[in-house]
């Protein structure tokens, strides 16, 4: 299994940047992908960043250009530099990481515990 630790969220005014990490830990274990999604009040959980293995990154329409996710694979680590702030970035922003236990061939996912951001007008 996969255990995921979140630290960085916080309060923070319109157009200020936080920066936001993910630790991995785990045995036999091989990482695909690991991303972030955010959750806001009364809205589904939608997929705002992912980063591949292989160094492909992927980000929602609303956060191109603002948010800049990063990968360390030697330390199972991702990042997620966020800038400029609205409002509307405001939410649960949970880590998740899609891996493959040696022993098996199925990939499972992992989150993170979920960490608050949110952005005052």
């Amino acid at each position: 299994q996969v255990q995921l630790v979140e630290s960085g969220g916080g309060l923070v005014r319109s157009g200020e940047s936080l920066r936001l990490s993910c630790v991995a830990s785990g045995r036999d274990t091989s990482i695909l992908v690991m991303g972030w999604y955010r959750q806001a009040p009364g809205k589904q959980r939608e997929l705002v960043a992912n980063a591949f293995s292989a160094g492909d990154i992927r980000y929602a329409d609303s956060v191109k250009g603002r948010f800049t996710a990063s990968r360390d694979n030697a330390k199972n680590t991702v990042y997620l530099q966020m800038d400029a702030l609205k409002s509307e970035d405001t939410a649960v922003y949970y880590c998740y990481a899609d891996f493959v236990q040696s022993s098996k061939t199925i990939i499972e996912r992992a989150w993170g515990q979920g960490t608050q951001v949110t952005v005052s007008s």
